[in-house]
């Protein structure tokens, strides 16, 4: 399925590099501007820096005139709204409609233009779903007219109170939200987990703080009553490691050395 963010009469360059890095961190390249304030913003200065490495995403990236262009292949359109519309698409969250898109419950307006398209070129392969995202401008959202044409208004679920996001911020939600519908990316595995010290390492730990604890008078070896079935208690809750029992055996060590020369 194919996936375009188009950002509408963008008036800060940096809302430009910062698309374009949300877009990046979750695997979509497809970057269409319509008519943005600066001609030359995809080479901006404050673009690149804030696009912090997403350069393929400005260098692929299109500006045209007219949303018509923009829309260019596109069969579903989601705009994207703060506030619903007395009139025009349904307002949904982004993760509810995702389910239902990605189940083929398209509205009724996406599949007639899919099968327009289709009908219209007679034995090709059935032409593949195009989603495009659409923002506006930074200062008054999107025009009307251009939320009419799309079949649904995304609305992200916010605090009533305080709904207002950076429109690189809205980018980033609405990326991630669909990544995650489309399947999403594997969790990068963390670091090994240590292995866990064998029964006679423990042991031998065992004895040599029961030495070491006999040295400084912590233990009376005539009555040791139940302290060391405790340790070795506590020892297999913690499930220590070999470099563990290194560092504890060295601590024992340096218990006796300690006792023996205050002697």
């Amino acid at each position: 399925m194919k996936t375009r963010f188009i950002l509408i009469n963008t008036s800060h360059a940096g809302n430009v590099g910062a698309a374009a890095r949300a877009m990046k961190t979750m695997g979509f390249g497809d970057l269409v501007l319509v008519a943005p304030r600066w001609p030359n913003v995809l080479r901006r200065e404050e673009t690149i820096q804030r696009a912090s490495g997403a350069l393929d995403v400005l260098e692929n990236a299109r500006i045209v005139a007219t949303l018509d262009e923009a829309l260019d292949g596109m069969s579903h359109l989601c705009a994207t709204a703060m506030t619903p519309r007395d009139f025009g698409p349904p307002t949904r969250a982004p993760r509810p409609h995702f389910e239902a898109l990605l189940k083929q419950e398209l509205p009724a307006q996406a599949e007639q233009a899919l099968e327009a398209e289709n009908a219209s070129t007679p034995g090709s392969p059935p032409v593949q779903t195009g989603v495009a995202f659409l923002f506006g401008s930074e200062r008054f959202g999107m025009a009307n007219d251009d939320v009419y044409r799309c079949h649904v208004a995304l609305s992200i679920p916010t605090d009533p109170g305080f709904g207002s996001l950076n429109l690189g911020a809205a980018v980033q939600v609405i990326a991630y939200e669909w990544r995650m519908a489309l399947g999403g990316f594997a969790v990068p595995a963390g670091a090994a987990q240590p292995q866990v010290a064998d029964a006679a390492q423990v042991a031998g730990l065992l004895a040599h703080w029961e030495r070491a604890l006999v040295e400084i008078g912590f233990l009376d070896p005539a009555a040791p009553k139940k302290l060391m079935p405790r340790l070795n208690q506590l020892f297999n809750r913690a499930q220590i490691s070999p470099e563990e029992i290194h560092i504890l055996r060295g601590v024992a060590k340096a218990m006796e050395q300690a006792a023996r020369a205050k002697r």
